[in-house]
């Protein structure tokens, strides 16, 4: 299994200048892949904009999107921005996709919360249509760049409904789980399986984990605010991430183990402290 590490770009006031020094530190410390999550209300960075400014200071650590919200932006400019990003990086863009829930979001662009399901698959249909080379439509002419990865970027759909989990087989190469506990993600990475059979794909979908973490003295009382805060939306969930926070040695360690053990063939560690020290000590916790 793969280690990767998100940036901490969604973590109050921190500067860019930290952000563009992460990416190149995990890089020089072999993580697999730079994640980051998403949101529109708040002060994080936005996460495709963030990842061009990290594909230009690395030259081989994978791009992430851990996930991105599509309902909340036009399919047409998405595909644009992702197959620039894609051709950037060199294509080392895998796109996390969701359909997000926060109606604040949905407000802020002016998009609805009801029927998001429906209009996310029909962007994922055009954002393939154009990564292929195809025109929109017969009266506008094509829109580019196509990406470096033929056909697009490889597709991972999160969520945490059956419904969310459904989409993998049809419109997906793989399956996120962003929740903290094995025994969560196992479950639905067996809906992500079930999916990819009933639709007759060959081979298995890419399964990929996503957990909290934040290491070292007073680590684990910043990690639990930061959590709180951001997940306050969320009721009971913010605790639930809350109670997974990884802040010891051996808890990084056992829960690598346990996400290797259930198949996830890629584990994203989100910080939730903006120190470049935190790439350090979770360096040295991993498996070589």
């Amino acid at each position: 299994m793969k280690v990767g590490v998100g940036l901490p770009a969604t973590i109050p006031n921190v500067q860019g200048d930290l952000v563009i020094e992460w990416a190149r530190r995990a890089e020089a410390l072999g993580f697999s892949s730079l994640g980051i999550i998403d949101r529109m209300v708040g002060g994080n960075y936005e996460p495709l904009v963030t990842l061009a400014a990290a594909a230009a200071v690395t030259k081989k650590i994978g791009l992430m999107t851990t996930i991105l919200v599509a309902p909340m932006r036009n399919a047409v400019l998405l595909a644009k921005q992702v197959a620039t990003l894609d051709r950037i990086s060199g294509g080392r863009l895998t796109l996390g996709l969701g359909i997000g829930r926060r109606q604040e979001e949905f407000d802020a662009v002016k998009e609805k919360v009801k029927g998001r399901g429906a209009r996310f698959e029909g962007q994922l249909s055009v954002m393939k249509k154009l990564w292929s080379g195809e025109k929109l439509t017969d009266n506008i002419g094509r829109i580019g760049p196509v990406p470096i990865q033929e056909g697009g970027p490889k597709i991972l759909i999160g969520g945490y409904s059956p419904a969310a989990i459904s989409r993998v087989g049809k419109w997906g190469d793989g399956f996120i789980s962003g929740r903290g506990d094995p025994k969560v993600a196992a479950s639905a990475f067996k809906l992500a399986q079930d999916s990819w059979k009933a639709n007759g794909r060959q081979g298995k979908p890419r399964l990929v984990c996503a957990t909290y973490f934040a290491l070292g003295e007073h680590a684990k009382e910043d990690g639990v605010s930061y959590l709180r805060d951001y997940y306050s939306f969320a009721g009971p969930l913010a605790e639930d991430m809350a109670n997974h926070l990884l802040c010891k040695p051996d808890e990084v360690k056992v829960a690598v183990d346990a996400f290797s053990s259930i198949g996830a063939d890629e584990l994203i560690m989100w910080p939730c402290v903006a120190q470049i020290s935190q790439l350090d000590l979770l360096s040295k916790l991993l498996p070589r």
